[in-house]
């Protein structure tokens, strides 16, 4: 069977809905030895800000169970130094390129996809509103309906890119904040960003990351990302949603188109394997094959749910 891959996301028409995620691929540049960039869906490419940063003083990356915990602290080479130095590459390679943005301020947002402006070598813009891992800025918006609806309005006022949302797990009330984002002006949504999490020295009796906290990715995620997707999609049918969290294999790509995801980023797998994402693109044909699915978008939001009992007595 010849499966389409292709993929609608809003604006956007994807050859297939394999990407990666922010800070866990570079600027896409590194991983072009390990896979042909031209053959992912989208590359997220690592948070921007409108000057470079150094980010966190180190320990910034400790294992975990399952998975990791890290606070880079979103270290960059600042936007002005990437649409310079890395954008004419990735074209070259053929690429499609999503810029990831941050700030410390609303001001900082603006000042930098207004410093992007109309590049036609940039498919959409990401905004960033959800790292725990800074003192300022991050999750001050994304953990704030009101304020993200602020910065929504105005980041979109300054762009006629695809505008996506990054938002943060470490709140009550996931639907809440896709809805101040969708309703600001966000096309798309991407969810969900790391989790707030601590491990310790028992020895020294210290945190093993010098911001103390840091962001938890990988396998340990993943139910709690599908949930996340599986309610925001439930509450808003239409909106394009990039899903992303633990993914290490086909079957978790497929769980997350199910729960509702139009497309994927790989994150924290990309460490141990950086070619996996292209790999995906191939066994996710594969897997469609043989299970019959002529089309990819044929599995977004087909998860059959049961109707929950009010209450259960024995």
């Amino acid at each position: 069977m010849t499966v389409d891959l292709s993929t609608a996301f809003g604006r956007l028409r994807l050859k297939n809905p394999i990407g990666t995620a922010s800070g866990t691929f570079g600027y896409g540049l590194e991983f072009a030895e390990y896979l042909p960039l031209a053959a992912l869906g989208a590359i997220s490419v690592k948070g921007l800000s409108r000057r470079p940063c150094h980010g966190n003083p180190p320990p910034r990356i400790c294992e975990t169970d399952a998975g990791m915990l890290n606070a880079i602290g979103l270290q960059n080479v600042g936007v002005d130094a990437f649409l310079a130095d890395k954008l004419p590459e990735l074209a070259r390679l053929g690429a499609t390129v999503i810029a990831n943005v941050w700030g410390d301020t609303e001001n900082d947002y603006v000042e930098v996809v207004e410093r992007i402006g109309a590049e036609r070598r940039i498919a959409a813009i990401e905004m960033n509103v959800s790292c725990p891992n800074v003192v300022r800025g991050g999750m001050i918006f994304g953990n704030n309906p009101d304020a993200l609806a602020g910065l929504v309005k105005r980041v979109r006022a300054a762009t006629r890119h695809p505008l996506i949302v990054k938002l943060s797990p470490n709140v009550t009330d996931i639907v809440a904040s896709a809805r101040a984002a969708v309703d600001a002006g966000a096309d798309a949504l991407s969810l969900i960003n790391t989790l707030v999490g601590l491990a310790i020295d028992i020895e020294r009796r210290e945190p093993k990351i010098g911001f103390t906290t840091g962001g938890l990715s990988g396998p340990a995620i993943r139910p709690i990302a599908l949930r996340m997707v599986w309610e925001v999609r439930t509450a808003l049918p239409k909106v394009p949603i990039f899903g992303m969290g633990g993914i290490e294999t086909v079957e978790h790509v497929v769980e997350f188109l199910i729960a509702g995801a139009n497309a994927v980023q790989i994150g924290t797998a990309n460490f141990r394997d950086p070619s996996l994402a292209g790999r995906l693109v191939e066994e996710l044909s594969t897997w469609c094959s043989a299970h019959g699915v002529a089309r990819v978008s044929d599995l977004v939001g087909t998860l059959k749910t049961r109707p929950r009992p009010d209450h259960f007595f024995s």
